[in-house]
């Protein structure tokens, strides 16, 4: 699967904030990968994004990516704009730490984790904490 075949909306309005991504890529694809071992539950998928450019630019985008938590294998990358993305984890914050992640797959049902953890990353592969959703009492 390409990053292109990805698109990514974001509702930080939304109760709670939610982050909507649709697959338009080959039927099966994405499908096959989520069903390797049956689409994971959200507590062993991280969402993490690592910007391409200065978190207080407007205009930076970044990697959206879902990974399994135990192997790290890609469910799915996407560039996004990251703008979006930094507000649905400072709406999260007043929204009782939670997000939702929504995955909308042709020909089957859309996949919806409730998370509370958002790691964001700098340009250069360093955590950005005072971007991130961290749970209390989690250290990284």
């Amino acid at each position: 699967m390409r990053r292109d075949h990805f698109t990514v909306e974001t509702d930080p309005a939304r109760d709670p904030p939610a982050v909507a991504i649709t697959f338009d890529g080959p039927a099966g694809t994405l499908a096959e990968r989520l069903a390797d071992d049956g689409v994971p539950p959200a507590e062993d998928v991280d969402v993490v994004l690592r910007l391409q450019g200065p978190v207080d630019d407007p205009d930076t985008t970044g990697v959206l990516s879902l990974t399994r938590r135990l192997t790290g294998e890609y469910l799915l990358e996407v560039n996004a704009e990251a703008a979006g993305l930094l507000e649905v984890v400072s709406a999260a914050r007043d929204a009782e730490d939670t997000y939702a992640v929504r995955i909308e797959r042709p020909a089957d049902e859309t996949v919806v984790y409730e998370k509370g953890t958002f790691l964001v990353y700098d340009e250069e592969g360093s955590l950005l904490r005072q971007h991130s959703l961290i749970p209390s009492g989690v250290e990284l």
